[in-house]
């Protein structure tokens, strides 16, 4: 399936699509409307049966407009109500903060959250984020031999201890990055990946760059530098630990490492080193998954922090807390505060989809595929239940159709207010008939 952008919800054709930022509405003079209403899509991420309402009608701008109106109207009533969240309820005791969840990118709480500090070792979200990306894309594998280059092993700081020349696989080197916070192999892993930290570092701030990251300025791989060039935020440690654990899940399978031992080969001979994790949330709170400590003088302590429970994957960004304590109490109080107010309905969309009749084709109809599932976090206690998916489709296409293209769109309103959308895409291409096509389908009518 193609990947080509979908205007109208964001997104792209094989990515699930979130929230809408605004409301869209095709311009067709007739709209087919399927409309479903789900049961019991909340956090347990299960509904039951459903029933599908299928009818034709003419689209409006009188309806339209009496719509919106009636969205806005709703949704006064629920600002001035206290439908939206109290942040006051929360008290954490560092200077800036976030809490994020992962699926959707909602907000659930923040403070101070894009004022510039000092990341300390979060800085190797990063890093990490990169190294799977270089995986990912087949330019280097976990069964790589990595070499620890005489400047590797001169870092200061947390480290491993690797020695001048020593390997190990790259497998092992993500572990002592995750787990034990190596500054050394950090470096190492960065000039297996670009050459020289100077080169990763280029490719980190272009990474930050594209992932929105506007308060983000990196100048190493590990956080040690006590520069005042090398800065972040909460908000922007939030969104690459999002693209990291959205992303590349398998981090998790050493984020949630809590000891495990590793052998330094060198020319005195095999040593055995354990790797004892810098997250203590793991011990502490039952639904942590990861993600990345950090601490020097300057940055104090911080923390990024991931939980998944319910269905749900949170992010807690701790920046500045005034001892190692706090910065996990701090964490601790956003994930439980953040899954005790939140909600996720789901729809995975897995239904089929009517086909849709094709003009002047080869084919008489294409079948039409979602873009992805619909994921929507609440977070004002309102009645899931009561969610409305509405299918939007013209009677008809011309053909040519192109597969990937976007037909018509998916929206989920609740109490006149649209939530969300997923686009619907044409699961094959038609071609245009010429003169052969309606000759030959004649011919094959005749003979039936």
């Amino acid at each position: 399936m193609s990947d080509k952008p979908i205007r109208g919800c964001g997104g792209c054709a094989a990515a699930p699509v979130f929230m809408s930022e605004y409301a869209y509405a095709l311009s067709l003079p007739h709209i087919l409307v399927v409309e479903q209403n789900r049961e019991g899509a909340g956090m347990t991420e299960r509904f039951r049966n459903t029933r599908l309402h299928i009818r034709l009608h003419k689209a409006h701008g009188n309806r339209r407009a009496a719509a919106l109106v009636m969205g806005l109207w709703l949704a006064l009533l629920q600002f001035f109500s206290g439908g939206m969240p109290v942040q006051a309820q929360v008290e954490i005791s560092a200077p800036s903060a976030i809490l994020m969840e992962a699926s959707t990118g909602q907000v659930i709480f923040e403070l101070n959250s894009t004022e510039r500090r000092c990341p300390a070792s979060i800085t190797k979200i990063m890093t990490l984020l990169l190294t799977f990306e270089q995986i990912e894309n087949g330019k280097i594998s976990l069964q790589d031999s990595v070499i620890t280059s005489e400047y590797a092993s001169s870092m200061g700081g947390s480290q491993v201890f690797l020695a001048q020349g020593e390997i190990q696989t790259l497998d092992t080197m993500i572990k002592c990055i995750t787990v034990a916070s190596g500054n050394d192999a950090s470096v190492a892993v960065a000039e297996h990946v670009a050459g020289s930290e100077e080169a990763f570092v280029g490719m980190m701030n272009e990474k930050a760059q594209q992932l929105g990251m506007v308060d983000t300025h990196f100048e190493d791989c590990c956080g040690l530098t006590n520069s005042d060039g090398h800065y972040t935020t909460a908000k922007d440690v939030a969104l690459m630990s999002r693209e990291l654990i959205t992303k590349y899940p398998q981090v998790y399978d050493y984020t949630q490492i809590w000891m495990e031992d590793i052998t330094h080969e060198t020319r005195q001979g095999s040593t055995i080193f354990t790797l004892s994790s810098t997250n203590k949330l793991l011990k502490q709170y039952p639904y942590a998954t990861g993600l990345k400590t950090g601490s020097t003088e300057k940055a104090k302590f911080c923390l990024a922090a991931t939980a998944q429970k319910d269905g749900m994957d949170m992010i807690a960004v701790i920046m500045g807390a005034p001892d190692p304590k706090e910065r996990f109490k701090d964490a601790q109080t956003l994930l439980t505060y953040g899954f005790n107010v939140s909600a996720m309905y789901v729809d995975p969309n897995s239904e089929p989809l009517p086909a849709l009749p094709v003009n002047r084709g080869v084919e008489e109809q294409v079948p039409l595929v979602y873009a992805g599932e619909f994921r929507y976090l609440d977070i004002q206690g309102r009645d899931m239940n009561r969610v409305e998916k509405v299918v939007e489709l013209p009677e008809s296409v011309q053909a040519p159709v192109e597969q990937g293209r976007q037909a018509g769109l998916a929206k989920y309103v609740l109490d006149g207010v649209e939530l969300g959308c997923v686009p619907l895409l044409y699961g094959e291409s038609v071609a245009q008939a010429v003169y052969r096509d309606y000759i030959i389908k004649i011919f094959r009518e005749f003979l039936l």
